[in-house]
């Protein structure tokens, strides 16, 4: 196995244009959904057809929503956005939904799906036998559906169950916004909780940031402050310590020392209203390695703090390279050698002494890493490696961090290489490849 680490360049990206400041405002748009475009369950990410009652023309309104269907009375907010290939189309930032005041919209309201149970048929049955007050009747007195021709008991206790669903829906939702949760967290959070999502976010809103993706230790923390969470509580600290290591691992640490840490999660968790102090951190950073939240070792009387997950990989990875090194694979040294002599000479071009050990290297080791500073011949060496490994008739994947890098390293290597989650696969197969 060869890891080959090329020169890396960081690079920023800034979303923002200088003078260009603008922010569309936000107005208001009611109307009743006529159809759905596009849907994700997993995300809740929207793309649907709205009538409202001032336009001639379907709006087509763009976001993200726990549940929507066809026959839906909304009210949104949100902002208006030309977009390049559909047209003109309303973002949707936060909705509510309202009954629909009219025969029709009733009738298509509960013929859209929404309800389990009911189909257009049914609906046509329930609105000609209670008109307008169908949506109350259904709220508040729903065994006298059994009065409508076609439905048993069995299908009204289905719809009361699909009832208490969407009613459900809308209590999270309309919870979730009313405490500055934007519609798109507010979807994640339903989609991961369900009807539990009050009480999981009163309770611990940190938990957000643990379970589900895209939701960060700032928005929990941002949640928390607008549900009133003392700013001093336990889940905050412990949060904000795996915050701060987080952080750290994005720079490629797998740990912090303690008196890094104490100052980083120190800073992080003070705020105006509240000054954190390292005594209380480290009282909680003990409190979690003694639970096994964090991994705590010692080297040279330092305390050293992991994330468990980032303690367990790179303890398992250091066991695995260990099995490799354990095993050198029985080659014909002399014969390695005389190839390599050979293939200098076609290509015009020697190899100094420490690019002649790396290839040896690569010929005998099941593991090795080749780095080194700009221009001292990693790629040529990388290059002979690879034409080596040809010649002895190894197996070969190569694989790459991204699929920039990934494209170079075909060029370089004269075969195709891929990203490293595309050989994921492959590489929980160490042991049966001679190089990646």
């Amino acid at each position: 196995m060869l890891l080959y680490f090329p020169n890396t360049v960081v690079s920023t990206y800034k979303t923002d244009t200088p003078g260009n400041s603008s922010v569309a405002p936000q107005v208001s748009l009611t109307g009743v959904v006529e159809r759905i475009t596009f849907h994700s369950e997993e995300s809740g990410y929207t793309v649907a057809r709205l009538q409202s009652p001032r336009a001639h023309e379907l709006t087509t309104i763009v976001g993200n929503f726990a549940n929507i269907q066809a026959g839906q009375t909304l009210q949104l907010q949100g902002t208006w956005k030309e977009h390049l290939q559909y047209g003109q189309q309303f973002q949707v930032i936060k909705y509510s939904e309202t009954k629909p005041a009219t025969l029709t919209g009733i009738e298509k309201y509960l013929g859209s799906g929404l309800i389990k149970g009911v189909g257009p048929v049914t609906a046509k049955r329930i609105v000609a036998h209670f008109a307008l007050d169908t949506l109350e009747i259904i709220e508040q007195n729903s065994d006298r559906l059994i009065e409508v021709p076609g439905i048993g008991k069995k299908r009204v206790k289905m719809i009361q169950r699909a009832w208490v669903e969407q009613k459900a829906i809308k209590e999270v939702m309309l919870f979730l916004q009313s405490h500055g949760v934007s519609t798109t967290y507010a979807v994640k959070i339903f989609k991961q909780y369900g009807d539990k999502s009050i009480a999981v976010v009163t309770n611990n809103p940190y938990q957000l940031s643990e379970d589900i993706f895209g939701i960060g230790f700032l928005t929990a923390d941002l949640i928390a402050r607008n549900l009133g969470v003392d700013p001093a509580s336990t889940f905050r600290y412990r949060a904000g310590i795996k915050h701060v290591l987080g952080e750290a691992a994005e720079d490629g640490h797998c740990f912090l020392p303690q008196p890094e840490l104490l100052v980083a999660a120190t800073t992080k968790l003070t705020t105006e209203e509240h000054t954190a102090t390292e005594k209380v951190v480290l009282e909680v950073l003990r409190e979690m390695s003694l639970q096994q939240d964090l991994i705590l070792e010692t080297v040279e009387e330092i305390p050293l703090y992991f994330q468990s997950s980032f303690f367990y990989t790179e303890q398992n990875l250091a066991i695995s390279i260990l099995k490799l090194l354990e095993q050198p694979q029985a080659v014909d040294l002399p014969r390695v050698r005389s190839w390599i002599e050979r293939f200098m000479q076609s290509q015009g071009i020697s190899l100094s002494p420490e690019q002649q050990q790396a290839v040896e290297m690569a010929a005998t080791q099941r593991v090795m890493i080749l780095t080194g500073g700009p221009g001292c011949g990693k790629t040529f060496c990388t290059r002979t490696i690879v034409a080596l490994w040809k010649a002895m008739d190894k197996k070969i994947a190569l694989a790459a961090p991204t699929g920039r890098a990934a494209q170079r390293l075909s060029e370089m290597a004269g075969i195709e290489a891929k990203t490293i989650h595309r050989h994921w696969s492959s590489i929980q197969r160490l042991e049966g490849l001679n190089g990646v």
